[in-house]
């Protein structure tokens, strides 16, 4: 008997190992329970994102790796179509569009605004997409999220990655645009260098 059960035992186990489950959505928590995020040095998730504006829907899947020196996002459409990468550092931001069409500028927020035609505040959405606000500007508490620099984050879900709370599914808003953020899988290192 205890041959058979340690057989099932070892039948079982690859196959446990193999079946994939969707992460428990759970409610925001405050800003003030998330502090420790501040210094989660080095995340990255991938997604999807929408971008819709008074004038144009965008979709795309979306690939975001931040370091202490960079963040590096990777936006693509079906099949890889239209991939662009974005890097932004302490210096600036370049923009490649494939093919050897890089433009770099050292004013990332009003470049990417020129070269995509909508303007995002990218330097603050390095924050929200983990569910903080940027520490340097005024936060106002809204339901389900914060307002910030005229800009309503709000999380519709979030998850458990790693014992931290991060977001699934989140919309960031002001008068002209809205980015819809659904957020497939976070990978995280939380050691500090």
């Amino acid at each position: 008997m205890k041959k058979t059960l340690l057989l099932v035992g070892i039948l079982l186990s690859p196959a446990c190992s193999l079946m994939t489950t969707t992460p428990e959505e759970i409610a925001y928590k405050p800003t003030s329970a998330q502090s420790e995020l501040y210094d989660l040095p080095r995340w990255a998730f991938d997604g999807r994102i929408a971008i819709v504006s008074k004038s144009d829907v965008a979709q795309a899947s979306i690939n975001w790796e931040h370091s202490p020196e960079e963040d590096l996002i990777k936006l693509s459409g079906p099949l890889g179509q239209g991939a662009v990468t974005i890097q932004l550092n302490s210096v600036g931001v370049s923009i490649d569009r494939g093919g050897g069409d890089v433009k770099t500028s050292t004013n990332p927020e009003e470049f990417i605004n020129q070269q995509v035609g909508l303007f995002v505040p990218v330097k603050s959405l390095r924050y929200w997409v983990v569910g903080i606000p940027e520490k340097s500007q005024a936060v106002s508490a809204i339901e389900n999220g914060f307002e910030q620099a005229g800009w309503n984050n709000q999380y519709k879900t979030m998850q458990s990655v790693n014992n931290y709370v991060l977001p699934r599914n989140m919309t960031v808003t002001n008068d002209s645009v809205k980015l819809k953020l659904f957020i497939d899988q976070w990978t995280l290192d939380d050691k500090r260098k």
